[in-house]
């Protein structure tokens, strides 16, 4: 049974109305103060239902969001018309543009999302330790959850702007809003703290009824990546080992099983975000007024993400003419191209992908029932069903961390650690690449590379498997490859070779922010390079 998460419309205007600029300048009516909200144990889980349901926002997990800044301007995904978060794939951002809203999220919103998140837990936190109203066995696990939700948004923060204002106290709003860049290395060393309290709390799973929480493997994960980017290969191995010794999870021999419909909690997803169909925002009842009604945008809580790997019917297939008969195709099978096709397949990653691969169909997808498509699409991604999953009101996960990314963490890990060796490492990886090959010599031909040539092939391995889910250009940064990387690729439409810079690795904080406390440009009056 799918959880359907459920939360107080009391604190959820509270997790609207805290850290937006005009919440400092307007007179708040009718919120429930937090002081007076933790008067029980459903009051504190709710809390923490409202900070799961931030992440599911547009510019956090719900839609483009963090993918925005995660696979786009890299090697894997690329739009299929131009325009379309360019900023970023082209590089062209800076300040102004950060603030500019792109497929309905921006820059700001991802900020401001993030600031929500770390403020809606340290009220949690704060409110909920020493509650008399609330067990103690409650008030840990509260606690733990709310620690790895902020854990995670900082690491996300510090990953997008590096150093960054950092708080972990219930800080007044007038306080918060003067605080100054704090080096990225103390946030990590926190978020890590957060995060190791995380995991010696929480559950290793839930019932049925609760899948779709963070379990202490959720933890792990993020700490071994924060780990690998400080190239502590010992203790990121220690804690991807942790996961695949542990924990219940495990590759599922079927890649396409993974991403299959109605198998969302199979084993070897570790976590994924739950939505929900036909769940309405009161600000998307808003767009509903003002539009008349129009589909597009009226769903608050389903996942949008699919409809943006669909393909759009008025796009394909390839030869027009034959439209009306793949419109009747998928109607016979109750599928309808009704996507925005915003994300396709690169043109370089689609023509790079190996061909004897059983994973290239599900990244690059050219043909469809039998018609050839223009655009080669990611259909691991998508969902064509018209009834059950119409467009951008989808009830299927999102995917987060998966046990293939890391057992292809342990492999680096182990290659790059001390003493480290490639054979050792591709064994984490055996079942990988034998579900990706039909043939042993096929599935076993990076098997005794050298530590360097080991190193590129899991530089490809991880492009192969995980594309499209978040982390390629994450990686290509901590790899210190990316600007390498971009000025030999060939786009559809963008030119990132003649724009990219090497401070392209962060983001500019917005204007809007910068505007609002100058104290940010204190310690970085380039704003990362920004202002040159």
């Amino acid at each position: 049974m799918k959880t359907k998460i459920k939360y107080l419309l009391s604190f959820l205007i509270i997790v609207s109305c805290f850290s937006c600029e005009s919440f400092l300048e307007e007179e708040i009516r009718d919120i429930i103060a937090p002081e007076n909200f933790f008067a029980s144990e459903s009051d504190a889980r709710q809390a923490i239902n409202g900070v799961y349901a931030i992440y599911k926002n547009n510019s956090m997990y719900g839609q483009l969001g963090l993918d925005t800044f995660y696979e786009n301007g890299a090697d894997t995904v690329e739009p299929s018309r131009p325009a379309l978060v360019d900023a970023i794939g082209n590089y062209t951002m800076d300040e102004s543009v950060a603030d500019e809203s792109v497929q309905r999220m921006s820059v700001s919103d991802t900020w401001k999302d993030c600031y929500k998140i770390v403020l809606n837990c340290n009220i949690i936190i704060d409110r909920v330790d020493g509650n008399t109203a609330i067990s103690q066995a409650v008030q840990t696990n509260v606690i733990a959850e709310a620690r790895f939700l902020r854990g995670l948004a900082y690491w996300n923060i510090t990953n997008l702007w590096g150093d960054a204002p950092f708080y972990t106290e219930n800080l007044k709003l007038s306080e918060i809003r003067e605080l100054g860049r704090t080096p990225k290395a103390t946030i990590i060393a926190s978020l890590l703290d957060d995060l190791q309290f995380a995991y010696d709390n929480l559950a290793p799973s839930y019932p049925v009824a609760q899948r779709g929480r963070a379990t202490k493997w959720a933890a792990a994960v993020v700490m071994a990546k924060t780990y690998m980017e400080q190239k502590q290969w010992q203790k990121g191995l220690d804690m991807c080992l942790a996961i695949i010794n542990q924990s219940s999870h495990s590759i599922l021999p079927n890649y396409a099983d993974v991403f299959a419909l109605g198998n969302e909690y199979n084993d070897e997803i570790i976590w994924s975000l739950d939505f929900a169909k036909d769940i309405r925002s009161q600000y998307e009842e808003g767009l509903v007024n003002q539009a008349g009604g129009v589909l597009d945008a009226v769903w608050g809580n389903g996942n949008w993400r699919p409809s943006i790997f669909a393909p759009r019917l008025r796009d394909e297939p390839k030869n027009s003419v034959n439209r009306q008969a793949l419109s009747s195709a998928l109607t016979a099978r109750g599928e309808y191209f009704n996507g925005t096709g915003v994300q396709v397949a690169g043109k370089d990653f689609a023509a790079k992908f190996p061909l004897n691969d059983l994973r290239k169909p599900f990244n690059v997808l050219t043909n469809y029932l039998g018609f050839d498509l223009v655009f080669p699409y990611m259909q691991k991604l998508w969902n064509l069903n018209i009834a059950a999953s119409p467009r951008f009101n989808h009830a299927d996960n999102r995917v987060v961390f998966r046990l293939a990314d890391v057992k292809l963490m342990a492999a680096e890990c182990e290659n790059e650690r001390p003493g480290g060796s490639p054979l050792v490492a591709y064994e984490y990886i055996k079942e990988i690449r034998n579900r990706a090959y039909t043939t042993l010599g096929e599935a076993e031909a990076i098997r005794g590379l050298s530590q360097a040539a080991f190193r590129q092939a899991i530089y490809d391995e991880r492009k192969w498997e995980l594309a499209g889910e978040g982390f390629r250009r994450y990686d290509l940064i901590r790899w210190g490859i990316l600007l390498n990387v971009m000025q030999n690729i060939e786009y559809r439409f963008w030119q990132p070779a003649q724009n990219i810079k090497p401070w392209h690795v962060k983001l500019p904080i917005p204007l809007t922010e910068l505007q609002l406390n100058p104290k940010l440009l204190e310690s970085d009056p380039t704003n990362n390079g920004y202002r040159q």
